[in-house]
């Protein structure tokens, strides 16, 4: 068995990332990210905390909106449309989950799709459906999957791949960069009649659901690929995924830990989305 290491991948990308963003200077460029922050959700300053310790770590500039949990969707709206319009920001990120009264499609669909770096617009969503050649700004997520199997040089040609799994933030991008190197693709979902009949055939497993040791042993085949993209905190404070990592890693192999995997190599791909985004906006190959 061969862990999947995602921190040790992403702080690879963050360093080409930095010479990447030195590179800009030439061009007076500095990428610039926007994040929109509503109410103060542990969780979600946790997650801010990162993606700011990122931009430190690659040279991109990091400007903080923080809002009070009454904000209204269009005061959201307004702000981020005054941020479309400015030409120093390349990137746009509203913190999700926000509080349920915000309307959260009108927010995202707010967003200017070349500077949507959380990949979550309609119109980024639905240019993945043609190829890889138009995976221009997708989900962080996924992509940090992606990343992983290029990495590890992992096939993927031809493979049964079963995503547990089916938001659009997650899994059906997921599915659908599968589907763009010719994987043969099974989502399964909270509705799944037998998701041990589904799992038990892949070749590649991905699960983030958010469900603690719903992947067990019996699960899974001798050399599976696990990828465990879920996320829970237990009593204890300890963060823990989707699988029996313990059980099912015995059987897999390569695995990715938790903390460790998915996490940290969502974060490097959000830097890597608002560098290409900045690119973009620039016109620079």
């Amino acid at each position: 068995m061969q862990l999947l290491d995602g921190r040790k991948v992403a702080k690879e990308m963050l360093l080409k990332l930095k010479d990447e963003v030195s590179g800009l200077e030439i061009h007076h460029i500095l990428p610039k990210l926007a994040v929109i922050l509503v109410g103060k959700n542990p969780a979600s300053l946790s997650y801010i905390k990162q993606k700011q310790l990122a931009c430190a770590e690659t040279g991109i500039a990091w400007e903080q909106f923080d809002f009070e949990e009454d904000v209204t969707t269009a005061q959201l709206i307004q702000k981020i449309e005054e941020l479309n319009l400015d030409e120093m920001v390349h990137g746009i990120l509203v913190q999700l989950p926000v509080p349920k009264h915000i309307f959260v499609p009108d927010v995202i669909r707010a967003i200017n799709p070349k500077k949507d770096v959380d990949g979550f617009t309609a119109y980024n969503l639905g240019k993945m459906f043609l190829s890889t050649d138009f995976e221009d700004l997708v989900p962080c997520t996924p992509l940090g999957i992606i990343k992983m199997i290029e990495h590890y040089k992992i096939p993927v040609e031809g493979k049964e791949v079963v995503v547990v799994g089916h938001s659009n933030i997650v899994g059906k991008p997921l599915a659908t960069m599968f589907l763009n190197r010719d994987a043969t693709v099974t989502v399964c979902h909270i509705h799944t009649k037998d998701l041990a009949a589904h799992t038990r055939n892949a070749d590649i497993l991905c699960v983030g659901v958010g469900k603690r040791n719903l992947i067990t042993a019996d699960m899974v085949k001798d050399g599976v690929i696990v990828f465990d993209i879920g996320f829970n905190r237990m009593e204890n404070g300890k963060i823990t995924g989707d699988v029996d990592f313990e059980n099912v890693s015995k059987k897999a192999s390569y695995i990715t830990p938790v903390p460790g995997g998915a996490g940290p190599m969502t974060v490097a791909c959000l830097m890597l989305n608002t560098v290409h985004a900045a690119k973009r906006l620039n016109n620079i190959p």
